[in-house]
């Protein structure tokens, strides 16, 4: 005595519960993209005193500094075009 399903015949097709990822419709971000926004709003009042001081005095060494204290802000900063080409497809 097996648990479980009964096998299925020879060619028919195996049901399944879960809908194909492939299959599903993506949803249209159309409009305006408001994420990169604020996730670049945000990058940049993590750096506006760095980016202050550099205006003010730009050194190699205090522009490592900023990125080297705010590496999230400054990978927001570098990604900004890609998020922002990925959500307006």
């Amino acid at each position: 005595m097996t648990l479980g399903p009964a096998p299925l015949p020879p060619g028919a097709a195996n049901p399944s519960p879960l809908p194909n990822p492939r299959r599903l419709p993506r949803p249209q971000m159309r409009g305006f993209p408001l994420m990169p926004l604020i996730l670049l709003l945000l990058a940049l009042l993590d750096l506006r005193v760095d980016l202050q001081l550099l205006a003010d005095h730009f050194t190699i060494t205090s522009l490592l500094e900023a990125i080297r204290s705010h590496p999230l802000a400054t990978a927001v900063l570098i990604f900004t075009p890609s998020l922002w080409r990925r959500y307006r497809t």
